[in-house]
C-alpha cells in the first residue's frame, strides 16, 4: 500500500495579468513570470523549486497557451503532458478542475496539491512540512485549505473559520472549516482578526482528485462532464482535437464556489495553519515592504541601480530602461519606468494601479494592457 506522500501530485495553475503590478506586469508578460525580489528566479520558478522534491512523479503546471514559450524557457525540466494550455481563460474551476481529472485519469487514488504561480513563502521547509501534513489530512477523505495567519485585517483577501482539532494521526495540526467568508468589509475583517478564530484563505489546498471530482459533478455537471472528456482524451493522439472541441463551451466559474463552498457544507473540508510567510505580492506597497524588509534598503532599486539617483527619498524603484532617474525628498514613493509606460505613485495608493489599468481599456489602449 502507497502512504499518502507517494500519491501525491502538485499542480500550479499560473494565471491572472497582476493588474496592480502594471505596467511591469502585462498580458504578455503576467507577474507569475517576473522576478520581483532581485533573486534572479521568478515566481512561477520559485513555487516550483520549492514543490519539486514533494513531488516524485512530477509537478503539473496550467497556463495559457500565450504563455507556453515563456512557461517552457523557465522550467525546462516540464513534460509536455504535464503542461496543461488552456486556449482561452476560462475561471479557476475549469484550470484546476481539469488538472485534477488528468491526473485522477492516471491515478484514481492520486492526491492533488493546488498552489499558485504568483506567491512570495519562505522559509521553504516550514513550508514543506505543512503540505506534507495537509497530504496525510487528505488522505482521511477531506479538502484541504492551508490557512495564513493574518498580520492585519485586510478585506483582500477571503476568510477560513475552522477551531476544532480533527485528531488526525500526521496531521495534528488539522481543523474542521467551519464557514469560508468572502472578502468581507473593513469593520467585519476587523473583528475576524480580533476573534482569533479565522485564517486568510491564500487559495492553496490539498485534496483527494477523486473527492474534487465528486464536488464537481454535483455542482457544475456540465463543467464535470467537459473536462472528464478532456482528459480521457489527454494522454492519447485526441488531446488537441478534443480540447479545441470542448473548451470554449466550458462554464466560467471559480474554485471556490464550484468545489470549496458545497464541499464545506458537506463537512467535507479541513484546514491545517500555514506556519511560514505568506505574500502574494498583490502590488507595489507588497513589492517594496518584501524588498525593502530584506534589502534594509530605505528606497529599493528592482533594476539597473546605477541608473538611479536618490537623496532624502524611500520607496522602490524599478527600472527597465536605460533612463536616469533621480528622486529627490521623496517618501515612499513608487515609481515603474518601461519602455512604453511610467508610472509614478506612493506606496498609499499601490492598490489604485488598476484603475489605471481600467482606464487603459477605456480608451482602448490594448497595447499597453
Amino acid at each position: 500500500m502507497r502512504t499518502p506522500l507517494e500519491r501525491f501530485y502538485p499542480l500550479i495553475p499560473a494565471g491572472g495579468v497582476g493588474s496592480r503590478l502594471w505596467p511591469l506586469s502585462r498580458a504578455v508578460e503576467p507577474k507569475f513570470l517576473l522576478d520581483l525580489t532581485g533573486t534572479g528566479s521568478s515566481l512561477l520558478r520559485s513555487t516550483y523549486d520549492r514543490l519539486v522534491d514533494l513531488a516524485p512523479k512530477g509537478i503539473m503546471v496550467v497556463t495559457g497557451q500565450a504563455h507556453a514559450k515563456a512557461v517552457t524557457q523557465q522550467l525546462s525540466e516540464l513534460r509536455g503532458s504535464d503542461l496543461v494550455l488552456e486556449p482561452s481563460p476560462r475561471d479557476s474551476a475549469a484550470a484546476i478542475g481539469l488538472a485534477c481529472a488528468i491526473l485522477h485519469e492516471r491515478d484514481p487514488e492520486a492526491i492533488i496539491g493546488s498552489f499558485a504561480a504568483d506567491h512570495i513563502i519562505d522559509p521553504v521547509e516550514d513550508f514543506q512540512d505543512v503540505v506534507r501534513e495537509a497530504v496525510h489530512a487528505a488522505a482521511s477523505g477531506k479538502i484541504v485549505t492551508i490557512g495564513i495567519e493574518p498580520t492585519e485585517p485586510s478585506t483582500a483577501f477571503g476568510y477560513i473559520k475552522a477551531t476544532q482539532n480533527l485528531g488526525l494521526d500526521h496531521a495534528p495540526s488539522a481543523l474542521a472549516v467551519e464557514q469560508f467568508v468572502e472578502k468581507p468589509d473593513e469593520a467585519t475583517a476587523s473583528s475576524y482578526v480580533a476573534s482569533g478564530d479565522y485564517t486568510w484563505n491564500a487559495g492553496m489546498f490539498v485534496a483527494p482528485a477523486a473527492l474534487m471530482l465528486k464536488h464537481l459533478e454535483a455542482k457544475e455537471p456540465e463543467l464535470y462532464a467537459g473536462i472528464m472528456e478532456i482528459a480521457r482524451a489527454w494522454d492519447t493522439p485526441e488531446r488537441d482535437i478534443c480540447m479545441t472541441r470542448r473548451w470554449e463551451n466550458l462554464p466560467k466559474t471559480a474554485i471556490d464556489y464550484a468545489v470549496a463552498e458545497p464541499a464545506a457544507a458537506a463537512g467535507d473540508v479541513a484546514m491545517v495553519p500555514g506556519r511560514f510567510s505568506w505574500d502574494d505580492v498583490g502590488d507595489f506597497d507588497a513589492v517594496a515592504r518584501l524588498n525593502i524588509e530584506k534589502s534594509g534598503d530605505d528606497l529599493f532599486v528592482l533594476g539597473n541601480k546605477d541608473n538611479v539617483i536618490s537623496e532624502d527619498s524611500t520607496g522602490i524603484i524599478v527600472n527597465n530602461t536605460n533612463r536616469k532617474i533621480s528622486v529627490i525628498g521623496i517618501e515612499d514613493i513608487v515609481i515603474v519606468d518601461t519602455a512604453d509606460a511610467l508610472l509614478v505613485t506612493v506606496r498609499d495608493d499601490a492598490q489604485s494601479v488598476k484603475n489605471t489599468v481600467a482606464t487603459l481599456k477605456e480608451q482602448g489602449l490594448n497595447n499597453l494592457l
